[in-house]
C-alpha cells in the first residue's frame, strides 16, 4: 500500500516534472519474476525507473538508509520502503552479497520484479564499468527468472554530486529483451558460468545505452581517482609551502640587503679630532 501511494505521488511528480522517455517498455512482462539489470549513472536511477513501470520492482540499499537516528532518519526509512528498496547490511563483503541474493529470491519467489546494478556502485565519470560476478548469475540461475537489460540515459547530469538543485532535464530508459539463461541452470557455482552471464548481460547494457565500457570494476576505479586526487592535494598543499618559504628567504636576504652600513668616514673623522684635541691640551 505504501508502495502504491508513494508511487502515486513521487512517480507522478517525476513524470510531470521531468518527463522520462522510455523505449522497450514491451519488453517487461505483465506478471512472472524477472530480473531488471541496469547501468547505474545517478541516485536517481532507482527512482525513476519505478516510475515508468506499471509493476512494482525491489532493489537492495545499505541498510544505513533505514537504520538513521532522528526524524530524518524515520523519514528517509519511510521513503525507501516506500519505493521498493530492502535493507542489506554491506558491513561485509561476503555477508552482503549473500543477503542480497537472499533478498532477491524472495521477491523473485513471489513473482515479482527485482533490479539490481551489476556494476555495484554508481560510475564515477559516466563510463560502464565491469559487472561483478556472484550476485546477478546467481540469482538467474537460482531463481530461472530472465534477466532483462536496461539503460538509464543521462540521469546523471540531472543532479551531479555537488549539485543540490536538480536540473530539468528528460531522461530516457531503454530496455531490452530478456535474455535466458537456463542453459546454465545447475551451476551458480562455477565461476567461469558466471563471468559469461555477468558479461553478456553487461554487453547488452553497453549497446543499449552507447556507454564507452571500461573492464575494471567501478570500486576500484573510485578508489584510484580518490588516491589520485589526494595525491594532487598534498602535492599542491606542498607546493604552496615550498613558494612561502621561498618568498619567506627572499623577503629576509633582501632586508639584509638594504640595512644601513656602518658609516666608516665618519668614524675615521671623530677619531682625527679626538686626537688634535689630544696634542692641543698636551701643547
Amino acid at each position: 500500500m505504501l508502495y502504491g501511494a508513494m508511487k502515486l505521488s513521487v512517480g507522478s511528480s517525476l513524470k510531470l516534472v521531468f518527463r522520462p522517455w522510455v523505449e522497450g517498455l514491451e519488453n517487461i512482462p505483465e506478471s512472472g519474476p524477472a530480473i531488471l539489470a541496469s547501468n547505474h549513472l545517478s541516485f536517481s536511477d532507482s527512482f525513476f525507473l519505478p516510475a515508468i513501470l506499471d509493476r512494482k520492482i525491489t532493489f537492495i540499499a545499505k541498510s544505513e538508509y533505514f537504520t538513521s537516528p532522528g526524524v530524518k532518519g524515520r523519514l528517509t526509512a519511510a521513503f525507501f520502503k516506500g519505493v521498493g528498496q530492502l535493507p542489506v547490511d554491506r558491513s561485509g563483503v561476503r555477508g552482503a552479497a549473500e543477503a542480497a541474493i537472499r533478498s532477491g529470491l524472495d521477491v523473485l519467489e513471489r513473482g515479482e520484479l527485482f533490479g539490481i546494478y551489476p556494476e555495484g556502485t554508481r560510475s564515477p565519470d559516466g563510463r560502464l564499468y565491469r559487472g561483478k560476478p556472484g550476485g546477478l548469475p546467481r540469482l538467474a540461475l537460482l531463481s530461472g527468472a530472465p534477466v532483462i537489460p536496461l539503460a538509464m540515459i543521462d540521469t546523471e547530469k540531472i543532479q551531479p554530486p555537488g549539485q543540490v538543485v536538480p536540473k530539468v532535464m528528460r531522461p530516457g530508459i531503454r530496455i531490452g529483451r530478456p535474455l535466458d539463461f537456463s542453459r546454465y541452470q545447475g551451476m551458480d557455482g562455477d565461476r567461469f558460468i558466471q563471468r559469461s552471464v555477468t558479461d553478456e548481460v553487461m554487453y547488452e547494457i553497453m549497446r543499449l545505452s552507447g556507454q564507452e565500457y571500461v573492464d575494471e570494476y567501478a570500486t576500484a576505479a573510485k578508489r584510484r581517482i580518490a588516491d589520485a586526487e589526494k595525491a594532487a592535494k598534498a602535492e599542491s598543499s606542498q607546493r604552496a609551502e615550498d613558494a612561502e618559504r621561498a618568498a619567506r628567504s627572499v623577503t629576509a636576504d633582501g632586508a639584509a640587503d638594504t640595512a644601513p652600513a656602518p658609516r666608516g668616514g665618519e668614524h675615521a673623522a671623530g677619531a682625527a679630532g679626538r686626537r688634535e684635541d689630544g696634542e692641543r691640551r698636551a701643547a
